[in-house]
């Protein structure tokens, strides 16, 4: 093994120790159990509510305009692109969105336009200062963001990947450094895990497929929300039993969703367009998979060493969230929310489920029928929806599948069409569908078992 000298041993260990606390570690607060940056993005959102939604728009007009200057200013160096170029060289689709999310927040900010967009249920849902999806983001991404390299910089990836993939390849198709995006998924939030998976794609470490697996199957919603979806259908009492399916389903999709379409469909290649590389994978001869992953983890803490790097790569990653992201999680995260409020295509899509309900011998089938949908919108809308069932084996199973579904287009959904994920709508349908239909029976199963 390479001999290092003992300050990189202290800046692979020091920094991921934090990277551990500030992602991974959950905190007990008023409001529950959050992971500090969390709680550190709270504490912001309060602080800059008063003036957090014209630097929003701000952000988007640069966003727009920016897009649309880029159009018509030949790109200096197509194989060396600055920051600028990756932020504003956009195809017209994406231009186009940034200009649709910057309309809509303008009409929410400035009260104008049609009311299915800046009522408190669409737009005003997403960009209200005081919560609002929108609006959070910029705060929970100024953290995440800038901090991220504390998880990615240092080691960490690499020290637990090579131990992990004896199990993360074989089961989930995946490396073993996606088991940390996966862990701050589960204990942190999935807005978080989609962030660290599309820039770990965006360095190389990920080919498409492997993204495109890790940010659909472990990007899940965090221990907080579930409690909050549990509560909300009445069945507070249930958590432990609760929680363990959703656990049981998660596991059972990560198994099966990367060997099916689309995910399976999906190339095995690099960003750049290189084939897969699992030689990175192999343990060198003398090596066992702690000390391979320790030298792969104190080669990246020496290469990382100037503090100067870990601010360029954070505030890189702040300006490509706020500019790239966050416009795109408006404009769909609205649309799909206007369709849920103001029109029946949730009711009309749901009918299929109905017969399927009915035969996993689940009262009030007809009423519960249109929630298996309507979760694609919004991951609240289920729960919200089905509060009013009285059967608890059905409202369960609405709990469950509503936080398995993972595929939200004012969150993650939103968020994965945002990023350089190679996901396309009609994909996240299909993957939202499958989803739904393979943790279905599950729930019901031990719905069933439990009232």
């Amino acid at each position: 093994m390479k001999k290092y000298a003992v300050s990189t041993y202290v800046y692979f260990i020091i920094p991921s120790l934090i990277g551990i606390f500030l992602f991974m570690t959950p905190v007990l607060t008023e409001e529950g159990w959050k992971v500090p940056i969390a709680i550190l993005a709270n504490v912001l959102a309060t602080i800059v509510a008063p003036i957090i939604s014209y630097f929003t728009i701000l952000m988007f007009a640069i966003s727009a305009i920016g897009a649309l200057m880029a159009k018509f200013i030949p790109r200096k160096n197509v194989e060396k692109p600055s920051i600028l170029d990756t932020l504003f060289y956009v195809n017209w689709f994406w231009t186009i969105t940034r200009c649709i999310g910057l309309v809509f927040a303008s009409m929410v900010v400035f009260n104008f336009g049609p009311f299915a967009i800046n009522n408190e249920n669409t737009g005003g849902l997403l960009m209200d200062p005081n919560g609002g999806l929108v609006t959070f983001l910029f705060t929970i991404f100024l953290f995440a963001g800038f901090l991220l390299p504390f998880l990615t910089n240092f080691g960490l990836l690499e020290f637990f990947g090579t131990m992990m993939v004896r199990i993360m390849r074989p089961l989930f198709k995946s490396p073993g450094r996606s088991s940390i995006d996966a862990l701050t998924s589960w204990v942190g939030d999935g807005t978080i895990g989609v962030l660290m998976t599309s820039k770990q794609y965006e360095m190389g470490n990920y080919t498409k497929k492997e993204a495109a697996i890790i940010a659909t199957s472990f990007s899940v919603v965090s221990i907080t929300f579930c409690i909050v979806v549990l509560d909300t259908v009445h069945l507070a009492r249930y958590f432990i039993p609760y929680y363990l399916t959703v656990v049981f389903c998660g596991i059972v999709l990560a198994i099966i969703m990367p060997r099916i379409y689309p995910l399976a469909q999906k190339e095995d290649t690099y960003i750049a367009g290189t084939p897969v590389d699992y030689s990175r994978e192999q343990l060198p001869k003398g090596y066992n998979s702690v000390s391979h992953g320790l030298e792969n983890a104190l080669a990246v803490a020496h290469a990382n060493r100037d503090p100067r790097k870990f601010i360029k790569d954070g505030s890189r990653n702040v300006i490509d969230l706020w500019i790239g992201v966050a416009p795109i999680v408006m404009a769909f995260g609205t649309v799909a929310l206007m369709l849920a409020e103001f029109t029946s295509i949730f009711v009309i899509l749901g009918k299929p489920f109905e017969p399927i309900l009915t035969v996993l011998g689940l009262p009030e089938a007809a009423e519960a029928a249109q929630t298996m949908v309507v979760g694609f919108a919004d991951m609240f809308l289920p729960s919200i929806l089905g509060a009013g069932i009285e059967s608890d084996t059905t409202r369960f199973v609405i709990a469950v599948v509503s936080v398995t579904q993972l595929i939200y287009m004012s969150e993650v959904g939103g968020l994965i069409l945002g990023t350089k994920i190679p996901l396309k709508f009609f994909d996240l349908v299909v993957i939202f569908l499958l989803r739904t239909l393979i943790s279905l029976p599950i729930a019901a199963l031990v719905g069933h078992l439990l009232f």
